[in-house]
């Protein structure tokens, strides 16, 4: 406070001196709460931006939400990605955004008596989040640690500043003049905080921007997709039913389900990327992007599901992907005896390894390097990721490829330790997306409509069963691939009333969907998708 506080003619005192003396003066809790959140905020936000700025340093915020997805237990996590789905990542950011808001806050109320043990405070948060960041295989230490301590440093010295300007008079100590020389001290703190706000929203706002997602765009702009020596079938107007409500045959990009575990998407340049082969091979060997995209390529459509599917859900996508088959990559390293098990590496450090028998024997198992039609998005792993064939995500959907490590069977991947089963091969499944689940429809002819899929198998047959009628056969839509999913539907003289629509695919060795409800750990769900809906007449 500039004006007021004076008692007995005392000369005024200076910011600093007051918090020595602390003589006729103190600090509102409120205010020290919110000095503390605001230079909280901009500590966050410089680190943010010059993350962003400097090559080689990860977001400490960032960081600190990957730590915590790698320390839950398996049971929680399985429980938000059913709860939250795709949208699990901003859940999970917000939480860390308001820890470090509480935290700061905290910080600001202990600083109103004892500030030494507040900056000490913003120093050992710093560390955690620089412990965090240096567990990423793409951080710099030095970097790293210079980001944090220098964060630390704003922080303390914002808080520092705003503690000084939050400071009012005690109670009955100013006289007359104390209530406008208090509004005046009030609206100065309050515009103090607000631009200091604004530039930690600017560095974080700052830092985003820097992380290089225009310049991407801009290298996968240029590439030019070479043409696979083994195309996809053409798509014949029998493969796609086209049914309002129905999922296209193709998924587009931006609405292809999202679960892995990077809270940030990984930015890889290609001009830089490369891709490793080694393990237990007798010939490892490194290509980079350029390299990599001049080999013969495929491409083939294929449905992709997560493990943590549940009955009926949406985690599941169709593509057509392209790319180069790993047998031939494989074939190149020579593999050596135990070499049992592939094992891919994101340049996040994230793992997922299955049978390399699977790779041999599937002509479809590629590092695909496009999806339908251009270049890998971001989100779904460029430049580079593995596409298998009839295998859940955990075990093989590596994303921002970075190494191919041929190993034993013994070495586990990154979900097997967090409760999920060794081996992940894509359960017979179906879904019924018309009518909607919980929805109204009008009396009359109306479809029953939905996908089913088996990758490797294929789809046979696909019944339908309304209340407690028979099972119907549903008509299925030309087949593409025994990779892809099928649409099917059925003609259906909906009635007035409550019914219960129930469905099951038949894959192409015989094998029935079964009625059996199991959850989605350890190795997918299973069951019939049953859905109710109301027919208004």
């Amino acid at each position: 406070m500039r004006a007021g506080g004076m008692s007995g003619g005392a000369a005024p005192v200076e910011p600093q001196q007051r918090r020595d003396e602390d003589v006729g003066h103190r600090i509102p809790a409120g205010r020290a709460a919110l000095s503390g959140l605001v230079a909280t905020a901009a500590a966050l936000g410089v680190v943010e931006l010059l993350a962003g700025a400097l090559g080689g340093v990860q977001s400490l915020v960032i960081s600190v939400g990957d730590a915590a997805i790698d320390s839950v237990p398996g049971w929680l996590e399985r429980a938000a990605i059913a709860a939250l789905g795709t949208h699990d990542k901003p859940v999970l950011l917000t939480v860390v955004v308001l820890v470090c808001a509480l935290l700061g806050a905290g910080l600001g109320l202990l600083a109103r008596r004892r500030f030494a043990i507040a900056a000490t405070g913003f120093v050992l948060f710093a560390g955690l989040g620089v412990a965090a960041a240096l567990a990423d295989p793409r951080g710099s230490a030095l970097g790293t640690v210079l980001v944090g301590l220098l964060g630390a440093a704003v922080g303390v010295v914002l808080l520092h500043r705003l503690l000084a300007e939050a400071r009012v008079p005690e109670p009955g100590a100013g006289g007359q003049q104390e209530g406008v020389a208090s509004e005046t001290d009030r609206r100065r703190f309050l515009l103090v905080a607000a631009g200091v706000t604004a530039l930690a929203v600017a560095g974080g706002v700052g830092g985003w921007l820097l992380t290089g997602r225009e310049r991407l765009g801009e290298l996968r702009a240029a590439i030019r997709l070479p043409v696979p020596f083994r195309q996809a079938g053409p798509v014949s107007p029998g493969a796609d039913l086209e049914i309002p409500g129905l999922t296209p045959l193709f998924v587009p990009n931006k609405e292809f389900y999202r679960i892995d575990t990077a809270l940030r998407v990984p930015i890889v340049d290609p001009t830089t990327w490369h891709l490793e082969i080694r393990g237990r091979v007798d010939n490892p060997f490194t290509l980079t992007y350029g390299e990599l995209m001049a080999m013969p390529q495929i491409e083939a459509d294929i449905t992709l599901s997560c493990v943590s599917n549940e009955v009926g859900g949406d985690l599941v996508g169709n593509a057509r992907w392209q790319g180069v088959p790993l047998r031939p990559l494989l074939e190149r390293a020579g593999l050596q005896d135990g070499a049992t098990q592939l094992l891919g590496r994101s340049v996040d450090g994230f793992t997922a390894g299955f049978p390399t028998i699977t790779a041999l024997d599937l002509e479809e198992a590629m590092v695909a390097v496009a999806m339908n039609g251009e270049p890998l998005p971001a989100e779904h792993g460029f430049p580079a990721r593995l596409v298998v064939p009839g295998l859940y995500g955990y075990v093989s959907a590596t994303k921002w490829l970075s190494a191919i490590e041929l190993t034993d069977w013994d070495v586990d991947g990154y979900w097997i330790p967090r409760g999920w089963a060794k081996e992940g091969p894509i359960k017979t499944s179906s879904r019924i997306d018309v009518p909607a689940p919980g929805s109204r429809v009008a009396a009359g002819r109306r479809p029953i409509a939905g996908v089913a899929w088996a990758p490797t198998r294929g789809i046979e047959g696909v019944e339908v069963r309304v209340d407690d009628g028979l099972w119907q056969q549903a008509e299925l839509a030309e087949r593409l691939d025994v990779d892809c999913w099928r649409q099917w539907y059925l003609p259906w003289d909906a009635t007035p009333g409550r019914h219960v629509i129930a469905a099951r695919a038949t894959d192409g060795l015989g094998e029935v969907q079964t009625d059996e409800r199991t959850p989605v750990a350890p190795d997918g769900a299973s069951g019939y998708p049953v859905i109710e809906v109301v027919v208004e007449g």
